[in-house]
């Protein structure tokens, strides 16, 4: 029996795990099922390449190499995790670039009616930053996607010098999620074996000091009761902070995070799922798993992900599958929101909605040409009639 037998098997024969959370009205729900999205179906691809529903609309508003439209900024390679930011009536898209040594991240900022007034570096000098996550106090954690990897936060403004946040733990970062209930920081890992961490700051809004936690619980949990313990070395050297704690549960290639009202939701590439901590009650369970739906799964190379600011509803990321923004309703139900075409050697990464929740940006991290470099990135807005 493959994996998705194994799961079914075991897991939908007995009922599936069921779990509470912000994100369904219900008090329980099972695992996301394909099904009839809320928007409708995509319709023909537009002259960007885009597969929408219809009534939403595209524009491509930054590609790696050269100037943002109306600027003298070069966009930079690879663009990869990003957020929105509130700048008035307008708003700032922040984004990573992916790339060896000079990664750092941009800056693109909008008027009120959605026109481009600047874009600009707001950090240099890291490495393969990949995604990160906004904070209450409007800053940006970069994270570095490398052995020891470090959060930088960053000045979405560019006014700021970006700061150095080892107390966060040096470890392949992947994303960050701010609950300010808790006043925590959740962190992903991306590591076959890694860790779900979360950083309980010494001051809410100075990440300076502070303790890094790991979540615990036995071996191959799905669903259930977690605890949370201390990194003992969360400088990582010469052992790997996923490595310290022996009851830490593995996850198998931690990628996006969000919070939302009470839940944390995270993805792991490896198996395809989408996982929800319910920080209220200290248990975790599963919001999506491509093993454990009816029919074809609609989402593989489960990656980014983000919320709608004016809904439940949660946008799913592909890094590769069939280039494909899913939305996970509050209904329980999965469906594709977008499609790029013409780019099967890509993956999309960035997904951020704008303040007022009626523009989503997103990126093709290598575009029509598929080159590993970046070079050839494409970032895209989204226009339309999201609910909420």
């Amino acid at each position: 029996m493959d994996r998705r037998q194994v799961l079914r098997a075991g897991v939908v024969g007995a009922g599936a795990a069921a779990f509470s959370g912000a994100l369904w009205q219900e008090a329980f729900a099972a695992v996301a099922q394909p099904g009839q999205s809320p928007y409708g179906g995509l319709v023909a691809a537009d002259g960007n390449g885009v597969q929408l529903p219809a009534g939403f609309t595209s524009r491509v508003i930054a590609r790696s190499g050269q100037s943002v439209p109306g600027t003298a900024y070069g966009w930079h390679w690879a663009p990869d995790g990003g957020a929105c930011f509130a700048d008035g009536a307008g708003w700032i898209y922040v984004s990573n670039s992916e790339i060896p040594v000079v990664g750092g991240a941009s800056a693109i900022r909008f008027g009120p009616d959605g026109s481009i007034h600047s874009a600009y570096r707001i950090l240099s000098g890291t490495s393969v930053n990949c995604a990160g996550g906004a904070t209450p106090w409007h800053t940006w954690l970069s994270c570095e996607e490398i052995a020891l990897g470090r959060v930088m936060e960053t000045d979405p403004w560019g006014v700021q010098p970006a700061r150095e946040r080892t107390r966060m733990g040096r470890f392949k970062h992947e994303a960050a999620a701010c609950d300010p209930d808790r006043r925590v920081v959740y962190l992903t890992e991306d590591e076959g074996d890694g860790c779900f961490y979360r950083f309980v700051p010494d001051v809410w809004g100075d990440l300076n000091t502070g303790r890094l936690q790991v979540l615990c619980a036995p071996s191959g949990t799905t669903s259930g009761p977690v605890t949370w313990q201390d990194v003992p070395d969360r400088d990582g050297f010469p052992v790997p902070t996923r490595k310290q704690v022996s009851a830490a549960l593995r996850f198998d290639g931690g990628e996006g995070c969000w919070y939302d009202r009470g839940t944390c939701y995270f993805t792991t590439k490896g198996d395809n799922r989408v996982w929800a901590y319910d920080a209220v009650d200290s248990t975790v369970g599963l919001a999506y798993d491509d093993s454990l739906v009816s029919g074809t799964p609609p989402l593989t190379g489960v990656d980014n992900i983000t919320g709608a600011p004016r809904g439940a509803d949660l946008y799913v990321a592909e890094d590769g599958g069939n280039m494909e923004i899913n939305v996970i309703t509050a209904e329980g139900v999965i469906a594709p929101f977008l499609r790029l075409t013409g780019q099967g050697a890509s993956e999309i990464t960035g997904p951020a909605f704008n303040p007022v929740g009626n523009r989503l940006y997103f990126s093709s991290q290598r575009g029509v040409s598929g080159a590993k470099s970046g070079s050839g990135g494409i970032t895209y807005e989204v226009t339309g009639p999201f609910r909420g």
